[in-house]
């Protein structure tokens, strides 16, 4: 039985290592290859067809190893429904994005492969209830994911005080992580060719760097960002302990392990 335990896990964290892995690999594509050759379209639809599967396998894998059964799932539903609607509130006017409120507690509650399903769904859902399908929504979803992820991997702190404030520095570094990557899959596309600003095919990967650096200070990338840090800390200080509490209950009941 403790053979089979290890290997489940094992499985587990290998499956959502390579949903990680991959997500990422969207985003840093310009700077692994020397050229580009497909439109926004065109690379949207390539990423739907490779990665949207993805996820349907993470989801068996982690049910067939015991890491989400039929409670969490009513749990994962039950948040990504919940999510969607409270992202309607914000939805990033002005910099204002509530979905990360709800998502980095999830994920640290139930652990970074219920974070990874819970902001990829989150998006997919808040799309269908908006109609904001584009070439955007993919990248949206993995970049939610990968959110998830890393908050599923926070350590757990005793003080429920310690962890609001882990949880507040978390998420001004994830508001600034997610806009980075959203402008990431995109720079090559739209910032032109052949200036200070644009993605330059075969550089250094320093060169790249500072150009897309400018790039973001140019658009406005880092100030906006900014409105989503201050709205997800301050959500966090004064409603997160309160849902933090209520999530632990829900997990014991749904009998997640090691739950922060």
């Amino acid at each position: 039985m403790l053979r089979t335990n290890r290997v489940s896990k094992i499985l587990s964290g290998a499956s959502i290592l390579l949903a990680g892995s991959a997500a990422l690999l969207m985003f840093i594509w310009p700077l692994l290859i020397q050229s580009q050759n497909q439109n926004e379209a065109n690379l949207a639809q390539t990423v739907f067809i490779l990665l949207m599967p993805m996820l349907v396998i993470l989801i068996l894998i982690e049910v067939a190893t015991g890491g989400i059964g039929s409670k969490q799932l009513a749990i994962l539903g039950v948040l990504t429904a919940l999510n969607a609607v409270i992202r309607l509130l914000g939805a990033g006017t002005a910099g204002i994005e509530t979905v990360f409120f709800l998502l980095i507690l999830g994920a640290y509650v139930f652990g970074s492969g219920f974070g990874f399903l819970l902001g990829s769904t989150s998006l997919l859902v808040s799309a269908l209830l908006t109609g904001g399908f584009g070439p955007w929504l993919p990248f949206q979803m993995m970049a939610a994911g990968l959110i998830g992820l890393l908050a599923g991997l926070l350590p757990t702190l005793r003080r429920r005080i310690a962890q609001i404030w882990l949880l507040a520095v978390f998420a001004v570094f994830a508001s600034y992580l997610y806009g980075s990557l959203m402008t990431l899959w995109n720079w090559p596309l739209l910032a032109g060719v052949g200036t200070s600003l644009s993605y330059s095919p075969g550089s250094a990967l320093s060169d790249n760097l500072g150009n897309f650096l400018r790039y973001e200070l140019f658009t406005g990338g880092f100030v906006w960002d900014t409105g989503r840090a201050i709205t997800t800390v301050a959500l966090l200080i004064f409603a997160g302990p309160a849902v933090l509490a209520t999530l632990r209950r829900a997990a014991n009941k749904a009998g997640f392990e090691n739950s922060n």
